[in-house]
């Protein structure tokens, strides 16, 4: 067996072994917050200014977001290609995520997705 072959044999079994510890909802989550990830999942994402009650940012679109403490970067999907926004977040400032339509998602058991070109560099013979 090659490298990925084992790898995906060793983590289908890791979640099978997790799969018994899960409720319906947590495994629907995760799978949403997966589908999220490869932007499957049409949101909105509203930055709230604390004080003055305004919008600072609105997106909308097939995006997935990074809450690194001092930021949130939203990346979204567009046709041709992907954009990256920015919003500071602090003691005033927060956002809210709404997910804009239903997914459909399984309860029964969870997503793996393997990415090729994630898992085995991308070489550049010269």
């Amino acid at each position: 067996m090659n490298t990925i072959t084992k790898l995906a044999v060793a983590l289908s079994a890791g979640l099978l072994v997790l799969t018994g510890c899960s409720s319906d909802a947590d495994v629907a989550s995760e799978n949403i917050s997966k589908d999220a990830d490869n932007f499957k999942v049409l949101r909105r994402i509203v930055a709230i200014n604390g004080i003055t009650d305004k919008y600072i940012l609105s997106v909308e679109g097939f995006c997935n977001i990074n809450d690194e403490k001092t930021q949130l970067e939203i990346t979204c999907k567009l046709p041709d290609g992907y954009k990256k926004h920015f919003v500071g977040l602090s003691d005033n400032t927060s956002y809210f995520v709404e997910q804009m339509e239903s997914a459909n998602v399984s309860v029964d058991h969870y997503k793996v997705i393997f990415k090729p070109e994630a898992i085995v560099p991308d070489v550049e013979a010269r």
